[in-house]
């Protein structure tokens, strides 16, 4: 099976480097890798120079420069179109570090058969899960990742994963081709955060199946291009304000009749781990792309197009 992997940058050429690094230990080596540079030519330019044309396997490197920040929805898109004759897309963030067995126990999962995108634990540099997968809780519009703070070497139970998850993490997750002929790219007009969730909610609609390989351990580490790690108040602007829009979006699209109930308990929640934890800049932000959301704003905050 031939894999497109789809990374997507903005000015973090050191972090697709370690990814790059990573994926040359990859055990299955029928793999591409297209990376779009959302950061602009100057960041092209240092991303090309930075990164091989190749890897050591002869696996094919290329990067493409985006017409403007795209998002990391239309990033996405721009890869899986660079490569529209793959077998199979893996969605990877560039600040992750693939295990040597990462994508083979992917494509397996996928080839028996039983499911249509395929996602897998993710790791923390401090030795916890972050992920194994996720839980939209639509009353809430609050995303859960299943496994979160869990120890490396627990034992995991894949069928009851595959039976509580309904969205993969999109830092790893391996979309086959019927998924994306089925469902179609990812929606651009998030531009950052949830797009994944909607994606997978879309494709379940449809009768496509999630699923979970194991194996496939993947070390991630959050947030460092869009400030979305750490301590609350720490997060970026543009973090805590699209997370919180996109919180109303994704329930807009999905599930437009709770959102009256899901928009309270996302304000609520929003107060309180701000007030919690001291943190008034986000919650201004947070609150900002609350009323976005619920004031139909997509794509580009007009804070941020301005």
């Amino acid at each position: 099976m031939h894999v497109a992997v789809a990374i997507v940058g903005f000015r973090n050429e050191g972090d697709i480097v370690r990814c790059l690094d990573a994926l040359e230990s990859s055990r299955h080596r029928d793999f591409e890798v297209v990376i779009c540079e959302n950061g602009g030519p100057e960041a092209h330019a240092r991303l090309t120079a930075a990164i091989p044309e190749a890897l050591l396997g002869g696996q094919v490197v290329h990067a493409v420069l985006a017409p403007g920040n795209l998002g990391y929805a239309g990033g996405v898109n721009l890869c899986l179109r660079e490569a529209a004759d793959a077998d199979a897309w893996w969605v990877l963030n560039p600040d992750t570090q693939p295990g040597p067995d990462a994508l083979a126990a992917l494509i397996a999962k996928l080839g028996d058969g039983d499911c249509d995108a395929v996602g897998c634990p993710l790791y923390l540099a401090d030795g916890r899960v972050q992920s194994y997968g996720g839980l939209w809780q639509a009353w809430l519009a609050r995303p859960v990742s299943l496994g979160h703070g869990a120890a490396r070497d627990a034992v995991v139970d894949s069928a009851e994963i595959e039976r509580t998850q309904n969205y993969l993490n999109g830092a790893s997750m391996l979309v086959g081709r019927r998924f994306l002929e089925t469902v179609g790219p990812m929606r651009e007009d998030y531009f950052l955060y949830c797009e994944e969730v909607e994606w997978c909610l879309r494709a379940s609609a449809q009768g496509m199946r999630l699923g979970f390989a194991p194996g496939a351990a993947v070390l991630h580490y959050q947030g460092t291009t869009t400030g979305a790690g750490g301590h609350a108040a720490s997060r970026s602007r543009l973090a805590v304000y699209l997370g919180e829009r996109n919180k109303i979006l994704t329930t807009r699209d999905r599930y437009p009749a709770r959102l009256p109930i899901a928009a309270a308990a996302v304000l609520t929640a929003h107060v309180w781990r701000c007030v919690a934890r001291g943190a008034w800049p986000q919650f201004r932000y947070g609150l900002a792309g609350w009323w976005a959301g619920l004031s139909g704003e997509r794509g580009v905050p007009g804070w941020m197009a301005g």
